[in-house]
């Protein structure tokens, strides 16, 4: 008999699948993330093109899902309460609380960063992609992106561990 709401994850810890699935999608798509900007480094623009559009198209496909899991499915809290650092009572001040808001703080703004380098690489790069006006720009909003999103899977694993993996 599960005793949380929602469908129980794969990786024998308390978080729901649509947490777990989340928590190794990260494992995979930071090293492509770099892959792909390695590709643009040694020139491979429509490689690298291809990939973001890829990771693009299934981190919202991924988030669209966590969502709709997180807000109507799957209750957090009641799967986080047998941690030490997570306390009902002070949901928001609780380390857990903690680690949600700041990884809240990265994983927001990582998603509108890459909708708007997305979007912004498709308006002003040609097709195939060549270098031009839009690099240097594209280059540093690219880069914050990355490192927005890395942190976002650092916070989200960190997160992950002291809600649903401590006992």
């Amino acid at each position: 008999m599960n005793p949380f709401p929602g469908i129980d994850g794969f990786l024998g810890t308390r978080a729901s699948v649509m947490l777990d699935f989340v928590a190794v999608a990260m494992l995979v798509i930071v090293p492509l993330l770099l892959w792909s900007v390695r590709t643009a480094r040694r020139g491979e623009w429509q490689a690298h093109k291809l990939g973001q559009m890829l990771l693009g198209g299934v981190l919202l496909l991924a988030v669209v899902a966590f969502e709709i899991d997180m807000q109507f499915l799957t209750e957090w809290e009641l799967r986080a309460e047998p941690s030490p650092l997570f306390d009902t009572a002070h949901k928001w001040t609780c380390p857990v609380g903690i680690l949600l808001l700041l990884h809240l703080m990265f994983a927001i703004p990582a998603a509108v960063l890459w909708g708007v380098v997305i979007y912004r690489a498709v308006r002003n790069f040609p097709a195939p992609p060549t270098p031009g006006p839009h690099s240097a720009a594209h280059r540093r909003w690219g880069w914050l992106a990355v490192g927005e999103t890395v942190m976002t899977a650092i916070t989200g694993w960190m997160f992950y561990v002291t809600a649903f993996v401590m006992s």
